[in-house]
């Protein structure tokens, strides 16, 4: 194709979108010339959904986003790394987490016992074995122990795994966390491994919500008492 017949308008979009961000990816400039309404539905996602201060602290937000990245192996986003920082975040901070995100992409191992040879090791029933060897790992001179399962609940959701993430869930439930940040922790999943995972975490919550596993406040009662949640799913047969 000619030179001249690309339209002035798309190159200046381009260039504009380069300026904005400080950088270009090869996704952005596909958006720009076939679907401009798209790239810019996408970058107001994005905007509310990583830069907009909710419930989480911008240190928070970021400790968070490490175990997301961590689990997702997405090494792209080396921009959380400049962000980490900028929000006063440290080495040993950033040691400690991977220790304790290493830690829980074992988790299965504890899974596996308390599925299948629970009976034969009753030590291992339940999460209590696994969330007593996480405990073990933690220090709160260095990592807030609610921000620390935070971050793992996240990581777990990431993989898709629910017996860790209810694990975790529970643990910030008996901590008495804030279930608005835990919206906010999970919801980041979004953008690396898409909304279904973000679904699939909030269902593992509504299951465990209305089952009397853990005790929402009154607020999340009223989601979690809402009927008819599981609209992927046929519904059965007069």
């Amino acid at each position: 194709m000619d030179d001249d017949s690309v339209p002035a308008a798309l190159r200046e979009r381009i260039e504009a979108l380069r300026k904005t961000r400080g950088f270009l990816l090869p996704h952005h400039g596909a958006m720009a010339v076939a679907a401009p309404d798209l790239q810019d539905a996408y970058f107001r996602m994005y905007a509310a959904l990583t830069q907009t201060d909710r419930h989480l602290t911008p240190f928070e937000r970021e400790v968070v986003w490490l175990a997301i990245l961590i689990a997702a192996k997405e090494a792209i986003g080396t921009h959380h790394v400049e962000l980490f920082f900028k929000a006063a975040g440290t080495q040993a901070q950033a040691e400690l987490l991977t220790r304790l995100c290493a830690f829980a992409l074992g988790a299965e191992a504890f899974a596996f016992m308390d599925r299948h040879w629970s009976a034969s090791f009753p030590g291992l029933a339940g999460e209590g074995a696994y969330l007593a060897a996480f405990e073990a790992l933690l220090d709160e001179a260095v990592l807030p122990r609610a921000l620390s399962h935070l971050a793992i609940a996240a990581l777990q959701a990431t993989l898709g795994r629910h017996w860790g993430l209810t694990a975790h869930i529970k643990a910030l439930y008996n901590q008495r966390a804030s279930e608005d940040q835990l919206v906010e922790a999970l919801s980041l999943i979004m953008w690396p491994v898409g909304v279904n995972h973000f679904l699939d975490a909030c269902g593992v919550w509504t299951e465990l919500m209305a089952s009397g596993q853990v005790e929402p406040s009154e607020r999340y009662r009223v989601w979690a008492s809402t009927p008819r949640q599981h609209g992927h799913t046929m519904p059965k047969s007069e």
